[in-house]
């Protein structure tokens, strides 16, 4: 993955009515490890590594790069928003927009059900569209995973295709700067 472009980062947290998005802190480090291994978390995204892996890669601030949230309400982090400029050559990329900025989510599964992911990446979005005007933002989920087609349709993400990655098919939309995010 590659960095954003000419973003200043870190911004100021941005506020929503429940939540504040920042940047990653140490005292985050625990959530994260948690939120990374979490089975739960990763039934759609291709699997979770062992809590004991997570622990000992994981650097004491994780996320502390460019397009990177950390998603608090009342204080604690909940999940992660992401913003990723993925390298064609990166033998990692899979499926379609290479080179495009990728939308990522991840919450705590006590957190689901809630709104928190609707209304953190409508936040992000918008961040986004005054931080790099017109440039479009795409996304990949598992065709299995109803909430997050619910998610990706209430962003403004439209399908462009489907794809197989990590043994399922995919969902690959895109959602241009000037969408609406609620």
């Amino acid at each position: 993955m590659t960095e954003l472009g000419p973003v200043a980062w870190p911004p100021a947290p941005i506020r929503t009515e429940r939540l504040v998005l920042r940047e990653s802190q140490a005292r985050d480090r625990a959530t994260f490890v948690e939120l990374f291994a979490s089975p739960e978390v990763g039934t759609y995204i291709g699997g979770s590594p062992s809590r004991e892996e997570v622990e000992r890669t994981a650097p004491e601030v994780p996320g502390r790069r460019p397009g990177y949230f950390v998603v608090e309400l009342d204080g604690e982090m909940i999940g992660v928003v992401t913003f990723d400029r993925r390298d064609p050559q990166d033998p990692k990329h899979i499926g379609p927009g290479a080179g495009d900025v990728w939308l990522g989510y991840l919450f705590l599964p006590r957190t689901w059900g809630h709104g928190y992911a609707t209304e953190a990446c409508a936040a992000a979005l918008d961040w986004f569209a005054g931080a790099l005007p017109g440039e479009p933002v795409v996304l990949a989920t598992q065709t299995a995973n109803d909430r997050s087609l619910r998610l990706v349709a209430k962003l403004g993400f439209v399908e462009v295709e489907r794809f197989e990655a990590y043994g399922a098919e995919q969902w690959f939309g895109v959602r241009s700067s000037t969408a609406s995010s609620t």
